[in-house]
C-alpha cells in the first residue's frame, strides 16, 4: 500500500516530534510527515503560535473552500493543524501591533479566551473557534485535524516518560507549568526543550501512548480524529491523487 502522506502546520519541531511519536502508536503502517509550518526554507512566518496564526491567514488569503483541495496541499492525504491550549491564555498584541489591528478588521476569534479548568474541553471548544476564524473562508474539511494538546505537546511528552505520581503531573491538563517543569527536574531526569532532545525520548510517547490517553483527554480527542479522517485511507483500497476532493 501506498504511505500516507500527511501534511504538519505546527508551532515549532519539537511538535513535530511529539505529533510524530503519537501518529506512530495510532497507525500500523509506516506514513511520511512533512512539517510545512514553520518550514526552514520560508522562516517568514515565523514560529509558535504567531506562525500558526499567520499561515492560517495566508491560507485564507490564497484559497476559498475546503483546504484539502487548496492547489498547494493536494499532495496530501491527511492536514494537521497544531495549537497547544496554552494560546487561550495569548493576546494579540504579543505578536505585534499590526497583527493586534487585523483582529477586527479578519473577525478573528478573541484571545485570551481560557475557561475554568477542568474541565480542559470548555477551552479545547473556544480555542478551536478561534483557529478556524484565522482559516476564513478556507475551510477545515473531512481531512483536516486539530491536534490541540493541553496545555502543551510538552504534557504528553510528561506523561509518557514520568511516574503517574510524579508531581510534575499532579495538575494535569489544566496545568500550564508541565512542559517548562521538564527542565527542571532533577538533572537526571531533566528533559530540554530542543528538537535532538524530544526526538531521544518520543520513541517513550509511542510506547507509552495508551498511558498517556488516559490522563490526557486531548491526546484521546486526537486519535479519534486521526482515526476518522483516515478511514479508508490506511487499508490501501484509496488512492491519492492531485485534485481529488475525495
Amino acid at each position: 500500500m501506498s504511505e500516507l502522506r500527511i501534511a504538519l502546520v505546527a508551532e515549532g519541531p519539537t511538535d513535530y516530534e511529539i505529533i510524530q511519536a503519537a501518529l506512530k502508536a495510532i497507525f500500523p503502517h509506516p506514513f511520511v510527515l512533512v512539517q510545512i509550518q514553520p518550514e526552514a526554507t520560508e522562516p517568514l512566518l515565523g514560529a509558535g503560535w504567531g506562525g500558526v496564526l499567520k499561515w492560517c491567514h495566508a491560507a485564507s488569503q490564497r484559497h476559498r473552500g475546503v483546504l484539502e483541495v487548496d492547489p498547494t496541499l493536494v499532495g496530501f492525504d491527511l492536514l494537521i493543524i497544531h495549537l497547544d491550549v496554552d494560546v487561550a491564555g495569548e493576546h494579540y498584541a504579543h505578536l505585534g501591533a499590526a497583527l493586534d489591528a487585523m483582529v477586527t478588521q479578519r473577525q478573528w476569534g478573541s484571545l485570551p479566551c481560557a475557561q475554568p479548568c477542568p474541565p480542559i474541553a470548555d477551552t479545547v471548544t473556544r480555542l478551536a473557534a478561534v483557529v478556524v476564524s484565522w482559516l476564513g473562508e478556507a475551510t477545515p474539511g473531512e481531512r483536516t485535524v486539530f491536534c490541540l494538546p493541553a496545555q502543551a505537546s510538552g504534557t504528553w511528552l510528561a506523561t509518557a516518560v514520568l511516574a503517574p505520581a510524579n508531581p510534575l503531573l499532579a495538575g494535569g491538563e489544566c496545568d500550564a507549568a508541565v512542559e517548562a517543569g521538564l527542565e527542571r527536574l532533577p538533572l537526571n531526569q531533566r528533559i530540554k526543550k530542543t528538537q535532538r532532545t524530544y526526538r531521544l525520548f518520543a520513541p517513550q510517547l509511542t510506547a507509552h501512548w495508551e498511558s498517556v490517553k488516559q490522563a490526557c483527554t486531548q491526546a484521546q480527542q486526537f486519535e479519534q480524529r486521526v482515526v476518522a479522517a483516515t478511514t479508508g485511507l490506511t487499508t490501501g483500497d484509496a488512492t491519492r491523487t492531485d485534485g481529488d476532493q475525495r
